[in-house]
């Protein structure tokens, strides 16, 4: 069995000595360290986060910035087609005046030619026929 004696106490009382000795030069400064080195991560996954909510932040911000320049770019090309629809339709109606107008230039001269042309055979139509029915009937 078991002896209660002297021993058992002188047993008891350096445990407790080595458990204060140690628990001063290692358990609580490796404690402290843990502590400091979880201090350290959670401050670390704070920032992080901050770096992640910053960057959706600017993510959105660019996003926003895109779709903006995007509808001002459509918008922008909606007038310069429309500028350029205008000018299309101006050029082509100034282009159909002047065929137009060339056209019925040549019409007018080429009534005039043909009005001179008839008068010069009108003129001679006399004397070819006399020709004509001379060397049929000659």
């Amino acid at each position: 069995m078991i002896d209660l004696d002297i021993t058992l106490l002188i047993q008891l009382v350096n445990f407790l000595i080595v458990l204060v000795g140690l628990n001063a030069l290692l358990i609580r400064p490796i404690r402290e360290i843990i502590k400091q080195r979880q201090d350290k991560v959670l401050g670390l996954l704070g920032d992080a986060e901050q770096f992640v909510e910053a960057s959706d932040s600017k993510i959105k911000n660019y996003e926003n910035a895109l779709a903006e320049a995007r509808k001002t770019a459509v918008v922008e090309r909606e007038k310069v087609k429309e500028t350029a629809l205008a000018q299309e339709a101006g050029i082509v109606a100034k282009a159909t005046a002047d065929a137009q107008a060339s056209i019925a230039a040549s019409r007018e001269k080429v009534a005039t030619d043909v009005a001179k042309a008839m008068d010069s055979l009108k003129g001679q139509v006399g004397a070819l026929a006399e020709k004509t029915i001379a060397k049929v009937l000659g």
